[in-house]
């Protein structure tokens, strides 16, 4: 487990802090910032506040992902999923949500709006080749194997 330093905003104090909701949880849920209520309409999209800041360790990164069930009931989910959080950025966490559903979407302060899953990743480094070794799959992509 790794720490990972959370400031929450002043006009977000009265929320919860983004935590798992069960044990086996990958994901910390975040809640919306918002004062009092707002909508995202019908093919819409706005970007909802969350009043966290996050010190996340070199070596790892943020990624703000859909919750299943905003998407599976309402058709509201992440549009820029998953949303990257480099260790390095300190700004707000907001959430790009999108209303793909046929009705309005009405977010209340404190609703949990998405999830923030935590992952160590790898620098690489690029090396120039005229030549990729082959492969099985070779250039096969985009449902080359069927559905």
């Amino acid at each position: 487990m790794i720490d990972v330093k959370v400031y929450q905003s002043e006009e977000a104090r009265d929320l919860p802090l983004p935590r798992y909701m069960s044990d086996g949880s990958s994901g910390l849920d975040l809640c919306a910032a918002v004062n009092g209520t707002t909508t995202v309409p019908s093919g819409g999209f706005m970007l909802v506040p969350t009043g966290i800041y996050l010190q996340i360790p070199t070596g790892f990164e943020g990624q703000v992902r859909p919750r299943s069930g905003l998407a599976a009931k309402h058709g509201v989910t992440v549009l820029n999923t998953p949303g990257t959080i480099d260790s390095d950025y300190r700004g707000e966490i907001r959430v790009i949500l999108i209303n793909l559903g046929d009705s309005p979407f009405e977010i209340k302060r404190g609703d949990r709006i998405a999830q923030l899953v935590i992952c160590r990743y790898e620098m690489v480094n690029l090396v120039k080749t005229d030549v990729l070794d082959v492969s099985k799959r070779g250039r096969g992509g985009f449902g080359h194997t069927g559905i």
